[in-house]
């Protein structure tokens, strides 16, 4: 998602709580108060690299670790599953790249990732970070496919 600010917090935590967000990650530099995001019921991460470019490896590690302690457990048939947001400043670059990762962490192809995110997120993932995800290889392995409904 883009980032919000301080005035709109309000309005982004409703629609975090609606689609049960547990963690927000913040890859962009602070314009909100943490507290607010604590007071909602939501842990915030704070996992900033530069615009434009891919995450360094400390990034990775941590957003890795973040995705599998919130769902490798959570059973398929769950009614209530857990939701990570994930957002820099406009929601194009960092935060799609991340999300691109989880997915290939999770045995989606790289282009399969970006397809599936432009096509959600129109002009998603710009050219170096394209070619970062191209030559990305999973963490983890693991030992299905990821599935995506």
């Amino acid at each position: 998602m883009d980032s919000p600010k301080e005035s709109n917090l309000h309005l982004y935590l409703k629609e975090c709580k609606k689609n049960n967000v547990v963690h927000i990650v913040r890859i962009s530099q602070p314009c909100y108060d943490k507290g607010e995001v604590e007071k909602a019921g939501m842990s915030l991460h704070e996992m900033y690299y530069e615009d434009g470019m891919s995450p360094p490896p400390e990034v990775i590690s941590r957003w890795t670790s973040l995705v599998s302690a919130t769902f490798d457990r959570v059973s398929p048939s769950a009614s209530d599953k857990p939701c990570i947001a994930v957002h820099c400043v406009a929601g194009l670059g960092r935060a799609p790249v991340l999300v691109a990762i989880a997915l290939v962490e999770n045995g989606l192809e790289a282009g399969s990732a970006v397809t599936f995110i432009r096509e959600r997120r129109r002009g998603a993932i710009n050219t170096v970070q394209l070619t970062y995800l191209q030559s990305y290889r999973p963490q983890k392995k693991r030992k299905g496919k990821c599935v995506i409904l």
